[in-house]
């Protein structure tokens, strides 16, 4: 029997990544932004979520990515982790899939010439290359700056 472990898997500008589940609150519609001035181009705002404000982070724009307007399939999805509550938003939520262990590869093994900053493993999921990221490195605060006050809004419960 081999061991696995549980990831949400999402879509960003059409490929997959995948986040442990032990790392995810809950995903959630994408309803309304309140944007927060002079904060770091990947910090979009905050939203309220189950009464409280959490920094919503665009994903796109922290991966430099192109940015995209939302459509009815963009998500939030909710970290908790070093602390704090994290929202990321995302162009679509996918499935809650289990991966075996031995089936995700170290990035140096299969990202040759890329570098792996937020990467920590790649699976192949039916077919698919699934990027497993690295919740620690994609909040990096030193790299994202969030709003004022944002590592004190919402400490983990």
């Amino acid at each position: 029997m081999s061991l696995t472990d549980a990831y949400i898997v999402f879509e960003l500008a059409g490929s997959a990544y995948g986040l442990r589940s032990e790392d995810v609150q809950h995903i959630d519609l994408l309803e309304h932004i309140t944007r927060v001035p002079n904060t770091a181009p990947a910090v979009d705002g905050v939203v309220f979520a189950r009464g409280d404000v959490v920094p919503a982070i665009d994903l796109r724009t922290r991966f430099g990515l192109p940015r995209q307007a939302p459509t009815p399939a963009t998500r939030l999805i909710f970290l908790r982790t070093q602390q704090r509550v994290v929202a990321l938003i995302v162009d679509a939520a996918r499935v809650f899939q289990r991966i075996p262990r031995e089936a995700i590869r170290p990035v140096e093994d299969t990202l040759h010439g890329v570098e792996g900053n937020y990467v920590r493993g790649v699976a192949t999921v039916k077919g698919r290359l699934v990027l497993l990221l690295d919740v620690a490195a994609v909040l990096r605060v030193d790299e994202i700056a969030l709003p004022p006050g944002a590592a004190a809004l919402q400490p983990a419960r």
